[in-house]
């Protein structure tokens, strides 16, 4: 868990834009985007990925499911908005924490 990117985010060892936080979760924008608003949700206890999950983390991933919407309305997105939960090597998982991506508002935003 030490080398976790996103443990040290909320530990605040490294930034983050963040626009949401409990004492469970927390949401901050992606820092490579693949749309206009990108947002991770993320649980504050590490959890490698939805295939480690187990019926004790019902609520909590009902609770970060039931925050896309909010999050989404608040960032413009009225009109619709994706999620995804990318699981594994296989299923194109790249940081080792449980997240959902949340993204909307068209295309990726030029880098620069």
């Amino acid at each position: 868990m030490s080398e976790c990117v996103f443990c040290k985010i909320v530990a605040g060892e490294l930034p983050s834009r963040n626009v949401y936080e409990d004492d469970e979760l927390l949401a901050f924008h992606d820092i490579y985007p693949l749309a206009a608003v990108h947002l991770l949700i993320i649980p504050k206890t590490h959890i490698v990925s939805l295939a480690e999950c187990t019926t004790k983390h019902q609520d909590l991933l009902g609770r970060m499911l039931l925050l896309a919407p909010r999050l989404a309305q608040t960032h413009g997105l009225e009109s619709g908005f994706r999620t995804a939960i990318n699981t594994g090597r296989g299923g194109g998982q790249t940081v080792f924490h449980l997240h959902i991506n949340m993204f909307g508002g068209g295309e990726r935003p030029a880098q620069g």
